[in-house]
C-alpha cells in the first residue's frame, strides 16, 4: 500500500476505507482551472495531471481513500452512506484533492462509482460561477472525458471532476458516529476539524464556539444562495459542508423568471427544497448536526446558538439585497420596497438576475409600465443616500451571467453529440467573472428559449 500524507486519514480507518482508483478509457481533460491550479500551488507537467485527474496515478504516492458518513436525505435519516463515486486522492498546501466518478468504493450500495459528463460539466460550470458571485465552494480542478460508456438512462460518456477543498468533512460525518454511540469519535473528529480549520476556537468553551460558528458560515452561505437566487436542490444533511461550503452540485439551478416557491430537482415531489424553503431547511440542517455533538454540548448552549442562525442569514441577506438595490444608508422602508420589486417579478413572470442588473441604470426598468409606480418610490429613495458611486457598486454585486440551465444544456449538447468543448471555456470564462460586461456575450443574458423552457433537472449522474 502506497505511503499515505492525508491529513483526514490520521482519524484512523474507522473514518475511512483505503480504496483503488478504476481509470476511464483513453482518457482527456476538457478543462482545467487555470487560476485554482496556481492558487493550490500545483506543478504537474500535462501528462501527469491527466493521470492523477483521471484516476491512473495516485497523487504524490499517496493511498486515496473513501469517508463514510450518515445523513438525512428528505428528513430521513439515513444510517450509513459515504463516498460512493468519489475519493480523496491528496492534498496539496491546505486544500484536499477528491476524485468525483473514479469508480466503485466500499460505500457505493450498488453503484458503478461513475459519474456522466454531462452532470460533470454541470458541476464543473456550477462551482466556477458560485466562486465568481463570491460564495463559499468548493471548487472544481480539472474536467476529464472518456470514451469509457456509462449506463443511467441512456449510455453516457464517463467523466471525472477534482474537486479541491479545504476539507470535505459533512455533518453526515458526525451524524453517523453519533448515531452509533460513539462519543469517542465524535470528539476525535470535532478535535480535527477544530485544530485544522477553526484554530480561533480552540478554547475553553471550543465546542459550542465551533459549532456557533459552523451555524454563521451555514447561515451566510445561505443568504448568499438566496440573494443571487441559487437553488441547490438535494439540501440533504451529508450535502452540508462543516466548513460552510456549496458541496454536491446536482440538480441545481438558478432562478431565472423569479418564482420563490422555485424546485429544481424533479424529484423533489413536495418541493422539501424549493427556493423558499432553502433557509428554514438550513436551520433544520444545523440543528441535526446540534443533536449529533449533543455528547460535546448540552441542551442550554445548543439551543442559544440555534437561536442566532436566523440573526445571521437576516444580517447577511439583508446586506446583499440593500447593495443589490443601492441602497447603501439603512431605512425603515428598504424591505417593503425590495418586496414590492419582487412581487412584480414575480406577478409578471420576469427575470430575476437581469431585472436586478438593469435596476442600475433605470433606463431600461423606466420604459415598462409594470415598474412605473415602484420607480417613482425608488427615485426618490436612492436620491437620499446621494452615492455617486451607486451604479458601479451594484454591478460588483448583481451580476450579468450566471448558468442557467439552457446554456449548460447547450455546452452538454456540444461536448456529447460534437466533441466541441468552446462552450465549456465560454460558460467558464463569463461565470467565473459574472459582474464584468464582456462584451459581444450579451447572447449569454438571454431568457431561455422555448425548446428550453421546461428543463428538468434529477440527481441521476
Amino acid at each position: 500500500m502506497a505511503k499515505t500524507t492525508l491529513d483526514f486519514a490520521s482519524l484512523g480507518e474507522d473514518f475511512f476505507k483505503p480504496v483503488e482508483t478504476q481509470p476511464l478509457k483513453n482518457s482527456f481533460i476538457i478543462h482545467k482551472n487555470q487560476t485554482l491550479y496556481n492558487k493550490i500551488g500545483l506543478d504537474l507537467d500535462d501528462a501527469t495531471l491527466l493521470k492523477v485527474a483521471a484516476g491512473e496515478q495516485t497523487f504524490q504516492d499517496t493511498q486515496p481513500v473513501a469517508s463514510i458518513y450518515a445523513g438525512h436525505q428528505f428528513g430521513h435519516f439515513v444510517a450509513q452512506l459515504g463516498d460512493g463515486r468519489s475519493c480523496l486522492i491528496g492534498q496539496t498546501n491546505g486544500y484536499e484533492l477528491s476524485l468525483k466518478g473514479a469508480g466503485k468504493t466500499p460505500y457505493s450500495r450498488g453503484g458503478d462509482g461513475r459519474a456522466v459528463l454531462r452532470s460533470s460539466i454541470r458541476e464543473y460550470l456550477c462551482s466556477a460561477a458560485m466562486q465568481g458571485l463570491g460564495i463559499a465552494t468548493t471548487e472544481a480542478l480539472t474536467l476529464v472525458s472518456s470514451e469509457t460508456e456509462v449506463y443511467r438512462e441512456n449510455i453516457e460518456p464517463g467523466a471525472i471532476v477534482m474537486r479541491t477543498a479545504p476539507s470535505h468533512i459533512r455533518f453526515g460525518h458526525f451524524e453517523l458516529f453519533a448515531s452509533r454511540g460513539q462519543k469517542t469519535e465524535v470528539k476525535r473528529l470535532a478535535d480535527f476539524v477544530i485544530e485544522r480549520h477553526y484554530p480561533e476556537c480552540q478554547g475553553d468553551n471550543k465546542y459550542v464556539d465551533f459549532f456557533a460558528e459552523v451555524v454563521k458560515r451555514t447561515a451566510k452561505m445561505i443568504a448568499g444562495w438566496q440573494a443571487q437566487g441559487f437553488e441547490h436542490g438535494v439540501m440533504n444533511t451529508d450535502n452540508m459542508s462543516i466548513l460552510g461550503l456549496t458541496i454536491d452540485y446536482g440538480p441545481f439551478g438558478f432562478l431565472e423568471i423569479y418564482d420563490p416557491h422555485f424546485i429544481c430537482n424533479h424529484s423533489d415531489h413536495e418541493g422539501r427544497y424549493a427556493f423558499d424553503q432553502q433557509p428554514g431547511i438550513g436551520l433544520w440542517n444545523v440543528s441535526r448536526l446540534a443533536d449529533a455533538l449533543h455528547s460535546l454540548i448540552d441542551d442550554k448552549q445548543v439551543k442559544a446558538v440555534l437561536a442566532t442562525y436566523q440573526q445571521h442569514l437576516v444580517r447577511y441577506y439583508s446586506s446583499l439585497m440593500r447593495q443589490k438595490f443601492g441602497l447603501f444608508e439603512k431605512d425603515d422602508n428598504d424591505n417593503q420596497l425590495i418586496g414590492n420589486f419582487l412581487s412584480i417579478l414575480y406577478q409578471h413572470k420576469k427575470d430575476y438576475t437581469n431585472s436586478l442588473r438593469n435596476l442600475s441604470s433605470l433606463e431600461s426598468l423606466s420604459n415598462d409600465k409594470h415598474y412605473e409606480a415602484w420607480l417613482t418610490i425608488y427615485q426618490s429613495r436612492i436620491e437620499q443616500d446621494k452615492n455617486m458611486k451607486r451604479i458601479a457598486l451594484m454591478n460588483a454585486v448583481n451580476p450579468k451571467f450566471i448558468l442557467r440551465n439552457y446554456l449548460a444544456e447547450v455546452a452538454i449538447r456540444s461536448a456529447q453529440d460534437d466533441k466541441t468543448y468552446k462552450e465549456i471555456d465560454t460558460l467558464f470564462n463569463l461565470l467565473s467573472n459574472p459582474f464584468d460586461n464582456h462584451l459581444g456575450f450579451e447572447s449569454y443574458t438571454n431568457e431561455a428559449p422555448a425548446w428550453a423552457q421546461n428543463l428538468e433537472i434529477s440527481c441521476s449522474s
